[in-house]
C-alpha cells in the first residue's frame, strides 16, 4: 500500500519541462499578438488625430476672406443689390413712337405723338426738336422755323438743340417775313441744300422750297397745292430749254398699293418769267384735286419742260385710265433735270424715294 501511494504522487521531470516550454511559448505568442495590434492601433490614432486637426483648422483661413473667398458671381445677389432700371416715362415713350412713325413715313401720326409729349411737358427740348425736324422733312419750313425759333429763344440751356436751331435759322429758308426774292438771296448765301436721301444738289439747279397747302373744299376729298421754288446755283448760266421738271402725286389703292394718282393735276407758273436769267427762284404751283363724286382722268406724271410753259398759262397732266379700288392721297415726288442730268429731288413721305428711286438721267424714265 505504501509503495503504491508513493509512486502515484511522484511527478515526471520531463513533464514539468514540457509544461514550462508551453507556458513560455504561450506568453511569447500573447506578447507578439499584443505588440502587433498595439503597433497598428497607434498609426490609426495618429491619422485620426491628424484628420481631426486638419478639420479643426480648416475654418481658420476664413478670417482672411478676401484672399480665399469664392468669386462673388457664384453667390446669388440679393434683391436689394440688383439695380432696378426705371421704366421709360410717358414723354420718352411718345418720342420714341413718334420717331419710329416718322421713319416709316407717317409724319401725321408722328406729329401727333410729339404734340402729345409737348402737352405733358411744354418746355421739353427733345419734343420741340423732333417736331421741327418732322416739319423740315415735310418741307413745311414756315412751321419748322417757328419751332426752331422757340428752341433758339431758350438759349444755351437747350444744349445741342440750341446750336442746331441757330444753325438752321441762319439758312433763312422760307421764313415768314421774307419774300420770294429774299428767300432766293438767303438761299444763295446759305450752304448747299441736300435732297431727302442726303445727296448734294446738282451743280446747275436746286430747290429752294416746297410748300404743301391743303384747301378746305366741301366738294373735294383732297384739294392740295404744292408751291415749288426752283433756283439756279450761283455763278451758273441756265439754258431754259434744257430744264425738265417732273412732279408726281401718289395714292394708296385699297390702303396697301402705292400708285400714281388718277386725280386732277394742274400746274401754273407763279413768277412772270421762268428762264432763270436772274438770281430769283422761279416758282411753280402744282395742284392735286380729287372730287368727292367720281375720280379725275389725268395722271400726275407731269413731265413738261419749263420752256414750254408761258407766263400766266395753266397746264394739265396726261390722262390715264382710272383703276378700281378706293384711292387716298399719299404724297408727292419732285425731280429736277438739267441737260438730262438729275439736279434735285424731293419727296413726302420720304419712303417714296425708296419705292421709286430717282434715275440719274431723265432719258432713263
Amino acid at each position: 500500500m505504501r509503495t503504491l501511494l508513493s509512486r502515484a504522487t511522484q511527478v515526471d521531470p520531463s513533464f514539468n519541462v514540457g509544461l514550462g516550454l508551453v507556458l513560455i511559448l504561450a506568453v511569447a505568442e500573447i506578447f507578439a499578438v499584443t505588440s502587433y495590434y498595439v503597433s497598428r492601433i497607434r498609426p490609426a490614432r495618429t491619422s485620426v488625430q491628424a484628420v481631426a486637426t486638419t478639420v479643426a483648422r480648416l475654418p481658420a483661413p476664413a478670417a482672411s476672406a478676401p484672399a480665399t473667398a469664392p468669386p462673388a458671381a457664384n453667390a446669388a445677389p440679393s434683391p436689394e443689390a440688383v439695380p432696378q432700371t426705371p421704366p421709360p416715362s410717358l414723354v420718352d415713350q411718345l418720342l420714341r413712337e413718334g420717331v419710329e412713325l416718322r421713319d416709316r413715313g407717317d409724319t401725321t401720326n408722328a406729329l401727333a405723338r410729339f404734340e402729345e409729349a409737348l402737352d405733358s411737358e411744354p418746355s421739353n427740348v427733345a419734343a420741340l426738336e423732333e417736331i421741327a425736324k418732322t416739319y423740315d422733312s415735310m418741307q413745311l419750313y414756315d412751321k419748322s422755323n417757328d419751332v426752331w425759333r422757340k428752341l433758339h429763344d431758350m438759349g444755351p440751356s437747350a444744349g445741342e438743340a440750341y446750336e442746331l436751331a441757330d444753325q438752321r435759322l441762319k439758312l433763312g429758308v422760307s421764313t415768314p417775313a421774307t419774300t420770294d426774292a429774299g428767300m432766293a438771296n438767303a438761299s444763295l448765301d446759305a450752304a448747299p441744300h441736300k435732297d431727302v436721301g442726303g445727296n448734294a444738289e446738282g451743280s446747275v439747279m436746286g430747290i429752294t422750297e416746297v410748300k404743301a397747302a391743303e384747301t378746305t373744299d366741301p366738294d373735294a376729298e383732297t384739294n392740295l397745292a404744292l408751291r415749288i421754288g426752283i433756283k439756279k446755283q450761283p455763278g451758273t448760266t441756265v439754258d431754259h430749254t434744257k430744264v425738265k421738271i417732273l412732279v408726281e402725286f401718289y395714292d394708296t389703292v385699297g390702303d396697301k398699293d402705292v400708285k400714281l394718282t388718277d386725280a386732277d393735276v394742274n400746274y401754273e407758273w407763279l413768277t412772270a418769267k421762268h428762264d432763270w436769267t436772274d438770281t430769283n427762284p422761279e416758282v411753280l404751283s402744282v395742284t392735286y384735286l380729287r372730287p368727292k363724286t367720281g375720280v379725275g382722268s389725268p395722271e400726275s406724271a407731269l413731265s413738261e419742260a419749263a420752256a414750254t410753259v408761258r407766263p400766266g398759262q395753266k397746264g394739265r397732266a396726261k390722262s390715264s385710265t382710272p383703276e378700281s379700288g378706293k384711292r387716298k392721297y399719299l404724297g408727292y415726288r419732285i425731280r429736277i433735270y438739267y441737260d438730262d442730268k438729275l439736279q434735285a429731288v424731293r419727296a413726302e413721305p420720304s419712303r417714296l424715294l425708296q419705292l421709286f428711286p430717282a434715275s440719274e438721267n431723265s432719258s432713263a424714265q
